[in-house]
């Protein structure tokens, strides 16, 4: 049985990991965090669309020691959240947050026998967080496979496609309402098309909006990048 575990935030890239994921495994596991995130609707997000997408199971994992340790727009109610992507490293990285939830994802995969870890991140829309780069998963997976002996995979199907191609995916799995409208990426914790002031609300739209005036030139593109059918 080919099982995975997918660390899933209930936002635009890990619903669609998700998505691609129950088409691919036997078995698909979400592993959601609790870090005493600003938006905690996420976590009743995630919760909703694990349950109706039918994923194997989901955990919620309680992680707030992050939460103390790590000062960041998304963990303090008193740092407003950014508009614009920013250069550098914005307020919005929680430090640490990725070397946590994949370590913490890889155990589990461990202990229910799944050869896949899953993650949303993304390379290509960067948005200044050095734990989203391609580097830092190749680097992470060799120290889990190391200290685990365990042959695990960590995957990230989005790592080189930007928002317009990622939309691309969840269209090309037939899921692009779903996608608009039951997830949640905004910074300001606000569903579906979001608050559409914050930066990531703005990522969001312009890609959308990228995608629908090219539609099938970009879902052709994706398709040739991603080897599907």
């Amino acid at each position: 049985m080919k099982r995975a575990v997918v660390v899933f935030s209930g936002g635009q890239d890990s619903t669609t990991c998700l998505i691609q994921a129950l088409a691919n495994y036997d078995e698909v596991h979400c592993v959601t965090f609790d870090y005493g995130q600003r938006h905690r609707a996420e976590i009743d997000c995630a919760k909703a669309l694990a349950l109706s997408l039918k994923a194997a199971a989901h955990k919620v994992m309680d992680v707030s020691l992050l939460n103390e340790l790590a000062v960041s727009s998304l963990t303090r109610d008193n740092i407003p959240v950014p508009a614009q992507v920013e250069d550098g490293v914005p307020n919005t990285f929680v430090p640490g947050r990725n070397i946590l939830f994949l370590t913490l994802a890889g155990i589990y995969a461990y202990q229910i026998k799944a050869e896949a870890v899953i993650t949303g991140v993304c390379e290509t829309d960067f948005s200044g967080y050095p734990d989203c780069r391609d580097e830092f998963v190749k680097a992470l997976n060799v120290a889990l496979r190391l200290g685990m002996d365990y042959d695990l995979k960590l995957v990230t199907p989005l790592m080189w496609l930007n928002k317009a191609e990622t939309w691309a995916l969840a269209d090309y799995y037939d899921s692009l309402d779903l996608i608009r409208h039951q997830t949640l990426s905004c910074y300001n914790g606000i569903q579906g098309d979001g608050c559409g002031e914050c930066a990531a609300c703005r990522l969001r739209a312009n890609g959308l909006n990228r995608y629908l005036e090219n539609r099938p030139v970009i879902l052709r593109e994706v398709k040739q990048k991603l080897a599907l059918p």
